[in-house]
């Protein structure tokens, strides 16, 4: 499930592990059973290994330290609107995406 950090789950997850919202600006990944929180590649990687065939292979690059990742998750973050372009408006989510949010 998803929740943007102004909401009230993702505002008790900041407060509970002293997040500094200024600092960070990628995806974080919160996994209540662990009580641990991911960020960057991590999160993203985690997010990857739940997902079907072939999504989930990326998983394996769990391995790889997290200042190599991290690297290039960034760069991949530079230059995601130059490969892929961006778009002028956003998306209006369909009742089905909206079920996977929070809040």
């Amino acid at each position: 499930m998803f929740a943007p950090l102004q909401s009230d789950v993702g505002k008790h997850i900041i407060e509970k592990f002293n997040i500094n919202t200024n600092a960070v600006d990628s995806i974080i990944l919160y996994n209540p059973e662990k009580d641990k929180i991911n960020y960057k590649s991590r999160a993203a990687l985690k997010v990857a290994s739940q997902l079907g065939f072939p999504t989930n292979l990326l998983s394996i690059f769990l391995i790889i330290p997290s200042f190599i990742s991290n690297w290039v998750y960034d760069f991949i973050a530079r230059n995601r609107y130059k490969w892929y372009g961006k778009k002028e408006a956003c998306m209006i989510p369909t009742p089905e995406l909206k079920s996977k949010f929070l809040e």
